[in-house]
């Protein structure tokens, strides 16, 4: 089993950056691979992004290409989505996502991951 909870959500300027956390707990967290996905209201929640156990595959939702990026630090049980250049249409609560895998794919549908965070919201003004 594994608990995760999302922290650095907040209201942020279009063009700004905010950085968002992922703490893991119980499980295995380094055979996990980790998404991020978002829900916007009266949407479906989309994927944004994975990262492979190791962290040496990541995918990215192509609307936030090049502006996000996902690492995460295995001895620390964290996963992290560093977001730039934020839009509006970047607003909404944003979930991290674990799947333990025999192998580092990426899951990109919500069904396949098995836990979930509580969720941070993200709010991109102006």
């Amino acid at each position: 089993q594994v608990q995760l909870v999302e922290s650095g959500g907040g209201l942020v300027q279009a063009g700004g950056s905010l950085r968002l956390s992922c703490a893991a707990s119980g499980g295995t967290f380094s055979r996990n691979t980790m998404g991020w996905f978002r829900q916007a209201p009266g949407k479906e929640r989309e994927f944004v992004g994975a990262i492979s156990w190791s962290g040496g595959n990541t995918y990215y939702l192509d609307s936030v290409k090049g502006r996000f990026t996902s690492s995460r630090d295995n001895a620390k049980n964290m996963v992290y989505l560093q977001m730039n250049s934020l839009k509006s249409e970047d607003t909404a609560v944003y979930y991290c996502a674990a799947v333990l895998t025999p192998a580092q794919y990426l899951p990109r549908a919500s069904y396949e991951y098995h836990y979930w965070g509580q969720g941070t919201q993200v709010t991109v003004s102006s």
